[in-house]
């Protein structure tokens, strides 16, 4: 999503940037991004190594793009041949935003948005394979999203996290009792990790910190 970086003026129309699509149908293509108030767009090789992971399950996966702001990781997921991306968040700009580049794409049909909170979200059947939670960093909302989403996940469904490296130790240990982490690893100031629901056995005692 987005850490507040910047104050734009009353009544100014909303600044521009980029994603670039890292792999799949669309790779290499910049996608042009609204700013609400500055962006923090998962980094391209977070992103690699995350698409890395998921490379087995991607293909026809339903996933949810939690706190979507600029889309990248759900755009992804589509270049990538998810099936589906239900993107949401609750700023009407970033939601306009991907619609425009979705009809640009002319994926529309592969694409829910939803202009919501996301910690009160109720997931839409079938039930997503894989979730993307990525918060602005600043407002603490981790805990919040996982309660709010892993009871509606299947078993062998896939939650990525992404969240200050500084507060490894804090994620995990609010996984600990809900989820297997299955991979796990920081660039720079920002963590990330791949986990499954708890009540799962696949892949149990698979975890791989690196």
């Amino acid at each position: 999503m987005a850490r507040r970086a910047r104050q734009r003026r009353p009544g100014a129309a909303p600044a521009s940037t980029t994603v670039r699509i890292i792999g799949g149908q669309w790779r290499g293509r910049r996608l042009p991004v609204a700013v609400a108030d500055g962006l923090r767009p998962t980094p391209d090789r977070v992103r690699e190594t995350l698409f890395n992971w998921l490379a087995p399950r991607i293909e026809g996966a339903r996933c949810v793009d939690l706190f979507a702001g600029t889309g990248a990781l759900g755009l992804e997921a589509l270049s990538r041949g998810a099936a589906h991306v239900q993107f949401v968040d609750r700023d009407r700009q970033a939601i306009t935003a991907l619609r425009t580049t979705l009809e640009t794409l002319a994926a529309g049909e592969r694409a829910t948005l939803v202009q919501a909170d996301a910690l009160a979200l109720t997931l839409t059947a079938p039930a997503p394979d894989i979730v993307f939670i990525d918060p602005p960093f600043a407002a603490q909302l981790h805990a919040g999203a996982l309660a709010a989403v892993i009871a509606q996940l299947r078993p062998n469904a896939r939650i990525y996290l992404e969240y200050p490296a500084a507060q490894g130790d804090e994620i995990l240990a609010m996984l600990a009792d809900r989820a297997h982490v299955l991979r796990q690893k920081r660039a720079g100031q920002v963590g990330y990790c791949l986990a499954q629901p708890r009540a799962a056995s696949e892949d149990d005692g698979a975890s791989s910190i690196s």
